[in-house]
């Protein structure tokens, strides 16, 4: 049988068949809310996607229909109402099995050269790919979501370094960004420092960029820990995504409970 990899050699696009499609939504909740209009949506965002992107593996991992598919569709939930142009400065996706090594270099302030090894379970490269572990990318729920980490890094560097300040549209003023963002990073940041223990990932100190990337992560799957926690944050990120998904979850939350009452 002709898979759907096969299919998209040659880079046209090709419907995502149905039981693949339903399979991958229904695996993850926060895609599985989506209204019917959104899932559809996104399905022809992600045919677009797999069509125009260049997947690979490594590390002895073989390349399926399903792992495209759960990438694309994961991976095309934050450009949803921004659209594949977002995402047009790079081609390559590189999947390795699971957690990978990267060797890192740097020269200290004194001049010394140190190296070590860097274990990621993802990585996105300015101008260059996105490397994912497929065994993370199994993993998303519940607020991690290295996929959508990795692609909003990819959407920060738009506009150069995963500095936390990714290119803004006409409805979002740099300015009221930099005061809302970074007022939530440095209190998250004073959270973490005290030893709190937090419902959003501890990472997201680590740098502004990364504290966009896990932040959009929160943001897609638990976004009434976002919502609670940093009310202005959310808002400026519903703004900038052009989504709601604290919205949907109570809504679907509401559907639920009136179809179990």
């Amino acid at each position: 049988m002709i898979g759907l990899l096969d299919k998209l050699r040659g880079h046209k696009r090709q419907p995502i068949p149905d039981a693949l499609w339903a399979a991958t939504v229904s695996a993850l909740p926060f895609l599985d809310i989506l209204p019917p209009d959104e899932q559809r949506q996104l399905r022809t965002l992600a045919e677009d996607f797999l069509a125009e992107k260049e997947f690979s593996a490594a590390g002895g991992l073989e390349l399926s229909d399903e792992i495209c598919v759960a990438i694309a569709a994961q991976g095309c939930l934050p450009i949803l109402k921004l659209g594949l142009k977002a995402y047009r400065d790079w081609v390559g996706i590189i999947v390795y099995p699971d957690e990978f090594v990267v060797r890192r270099r740097f020269e200290d302030e004194t001049g010394i050269v140190h190296e070590y090894d860097d274990v990621l379970s993802g990585e996105a490269w300015e101008g260059g790919p996105l490397i994912v572990s497929w065994h993370d990318v199994k993993m998303a729920g519940d607020g991690y979501n290295v996929v959508i980490h990795e692609f909003a890094h990819k959407l920060d560097m738009l506009n150069g370094d995963a500095d936390g300040m990714p290119a803004l549209h006409s409805d979002l003023d740099a300015s009221e960004w930099e005061t809302i963002f970074f007022a939530a990073y440095d209190d998250f940041c004073a959270r973490v420092d005290s030893g709190e223990e937090t419902l959003i990932d501890p990472y997201a100190s680590e740098t502004p960029g990364e504290f966009f990337a896990v932040l959009s992560e929160s943001f897609f799957e638990i976004p009434d820990v976002v919502a609670g926690e940093y009310p202005d944050l959310y808002d400026l990120l519903r703004r900038y995504y052009r989504q709601d998904p604290l919205a949907r979850l109570t809504k679907a939350a509401s559907a639920s409970s009136t179809a179990a009452s």
